[in-house]
């Protein structure tokens, strides 16, 4: 029906004034608020609020926000948000969104954009704010918070209490009357002599030993395992047993490494000083470099001036990078207790486990078999030298390592 184009036209004319119409009844933000934490853990969840009030006798029917971030806060670098309105207020809406670091450093909270529909639905309106704004990624340290670490801590022979510890360690503190159930080992014959009766030997759990966290931050320990880098599930292991050591007495220092020595902390004692330790590992950074184990760790031993505890956590790929290692590692050893913590390759496990379907899947399984044969073959090397590995899934290092640290406490190896 050709005559009747003008009802066309005048059919748009009012569908687009509707639209401005909607466009400029629609209510105006007054106020954005965005909430953010000054600090979180790497791996745990990191919360950030958002609040905004509007002006205007109609409310917004939707609302929407999206917030740019560093990659470090969020892998896609980006969060969004969904706003409901405030129960006690129509023209408050506020939201929450969660996102988890997935690296160590300083993040910054980017540029937040809010979308909001008009009465009728047709127009929408959109306003940018710039945040200032920045989030520290720490290093994860919640096992240190987990309940049953700290009644382990309450119920431990290193208690919170200064007072004497006998009858474990090296440090002869008295002799005292033997009873059944002690160590026959411990029985002074000639003191046993002179007083007509069996007389054994007490001794004082060693305090103020010196334990160093030696952490490889190169191109190996770069790799991810179950979505974060190996160097921070490493630091998560060593500034838990860093607790525990710093809580029994002894003095713990952190020293990282890649192509060069890079950080290097003072001894630090006492429980205090946690937290000391663990700003200090949010700055080892992520190097996509060799690790020159030779320099690191010949740079290491001249500045131990007396014997230590010293924690390497490292991995290998290449077998001439782990001969300089073990040649390196050898010469520690002479004056000090070495101890290798190695996290598991569950990648490597997982090609070799995999039911074969192609060609190309047998020489990628036996491929992977050759490398996780050579790291098993450096692996018994360092046994075979007297120095204890631990190797295992990153949920475990830490609690292994924990108690190797104790075991060697009593047996008073330093």
């Amino acid at each position: 029906m050709p005559a009747l184009w003008a009802i066309g036209a005048g059919w748009a004319a009012m569908l687009l004034l509707l639209l401005i119409l909607d466009g400029l009844v629609a209510a105006k933000a007054n106020e954005v608020r965005l909430t953010v934490s000054s600090s979180a853990e790497i791996g745990e969840p990191l919360l950030l609020g958002l609040a905004a009030g509007f002006s205007g006798k109609i409310g917004p029917r939707k609302l929407s926000g999206n917030l740019g971030l560093d990659e470090r806060l969020a892998e896609d670098g980006t969060v969004a948000f969904s706003l409901n309105r405030s129960v006690l207020d129509d023209q408050a809406f506020t939201g929450q969104a969660t996102t988890i670091p997935v690296r160590r450093g300083t993040g910054d909270i980017g540029r937040l954009w809010l979308r909001w529909t008009g009465p009728l639905g047709l127009a929408w309106r959109q306003i940018q704010k710039q945040s200032s704004q920045c989030v520290a990624v720490m290093p994860n340290v919640s096992a240190v918070r987990s309940p049953t670490l700290q009644m382990f801590m309450r119920d431990s022979v290193f208690g919170l209490l200064a007072r004497k510890i006998r009858g474990e360690g090296s440090e002869f503190e008295a002799l005292s009357e033997y009873q059944p159930g002690m160590d026959r080992r411990s029985i002074d014959w000639k003191g046993s002599a002179r007083h007509s009766k069996l007389l054994a030997k007490e001794y004082d759990t060693e305090r103020n030993n010196q334990i160093v966290f030696a952490l490889d931050c190169g191109a190996a320990m770069c790799e991810p395992v179950d979505g974060l880098p190996r160097i921070d599930r490493a630091v998560s292991a060593a500034l838990l047993t860093a607790y525990i050591a710093l809580k029994a007495g002894d003095r713990t220092s952190l020293f990282s490494f890649a192509a060069k020595p890079e950080l290097s902390t003072p001894f630090l004692s006492g429980s205090r000083n946690f937290f000391r330790l663990q700003q200090e590992a949010a700055t080892i950074d992520y190097r996509h470099q060799e690790s020159n184990y030779t320099l690191a760790l010949s740079s290491l031993q001249n500045r131990l001036q007396r014997r230590s505890l010293i924690v390497i956590f490292t991995d290998f790929t290449d077998p001439t990078a782990a001969d300089l290692m073990l040649e390196a590692a050898g010469r520690l050893i002479d004056k000090h207790l070495v101890l290798f913590v190695v996290l598991e390759d569950r990648e490597l496990t997982s090609i070799i486990d995999k039911p074969p379907e192609s060609a190309e899947d047998v020489a990628r399984a036996v491929t992977a078999r050759n490398l996780l044969d050579q790291k098993k073959l450096v692996l018994t090397r360092l046994r075979h030298m007297g120095i204890d590995v631990i190797e295992g899934a990153h949920q475990e290092i830490g609690t292994r390592l924990i108690n190797s640290y104790l075991k060697i406490k009593r047996r008073g190896a330093l």
